[in-house]
């Protein structure tokens, strides 16, 4: 089997994985590919609870390779997004998109973790200095609902 039959083979299967959350109000993660290309995804996120992104949900792409599972998939976000981890582009700084990727992991399990970085963000290696300075949980909700305001205009 060539490697893109070999990644569309797993994203139907992790799709299957993800088609019981949707329209489940309880559902933090959804996904699903953006038309009839199976290695172009649109999946959100909701922020988690008791973190500055409660309420907050968040749209992402995923653009899988044809080599999927082997390499991980380049996810951004299309909503914007003020967190030390993400730049003005969309683009996220997570470990596990990165050198710690493993086969292993799925559609569900990646927003889950771009879930968690949300209300956990890695200072240490931050694509948003501003957001990384702020990082203190009323200042930050202060900065993001700043940052809000900015894009509505």
């Amino acid at each position: 089997m060539a490697l893109e039959g070999q990644s569309v083979s797993r994203l139907r299967k992790d799709l299957l994985q993800l088609l019981p959350l949707l329209g489940n109000p309880e559902s933090v993660v959804s996904a699903f590919p953006s038309g009839d290309n199976m290695l172009e995804w649109t999946g959100t996120i909701k922020g988690g609870k008791g973190t500055v992104y409660d309420g907050k949900v968040y749209k992402l792409t995923l653009e899988f390779p044809s080599t999927y599972p082997i390499k991980p998939p380049v996810v951004k976000f299309m909503t914007p997004c003020y967190h030390p981890n993400v730049d003005q582009q969309g683009n996220i700084c997570l470990d596990i998109l990165k050198e710690n990727w493993s086969s292993l992991y799925d559609v569900r399990t990646i927003l889950l973790s771009i879930q968690v970085l949300l209300g956990e963000p890695n200072n240490d290696s931050p694509l948003n200095a501003d957001a990384a300075k702020n990082w203190n949980k009323e200042v930050y909700k202060k900065a993001l609902e700043k940052f809000e305001k900015e894009i509505a205009k």
